[in-house]
């Protein structure tokens, strides 16, 4: 909404509508520099893609788990 209209200042929206600044700043971070846990999921969701690529597309999640287990990607068994 403020990258939309340049003619409304941040903190006064905010204020209107009763929403903490920092929680509006670390939404806004968080878009440029995701988690740990949230880069971790990218990486595994590729992993779980070419799993399931590699396989014709037939693997259901079962399968793609028990591969993703014996190449070591899963820390729980």
């Amino acid at each position: 909404m403020f990258d939309e209209r340049g003619d409304l200042g941040v903190e006064p929206v905010l204020r209107e509508l009763h929403i903490p600044s920092s929680t509006y700043y670390r939404w806004r971070r968080r878009e440029t520099e995701p988690c740990e846990r949230r880069r971790r999921d990218a990486e595994l969701t590729g992993e779980i893609r070419k799993v399931h690529a590699d396989s014709g597309g037939i693997y259901g999640s079962p399968r793609v788990h028990a591969v993703l287990q014996r190449e070591g990607h899963c820390d729980r068994p």
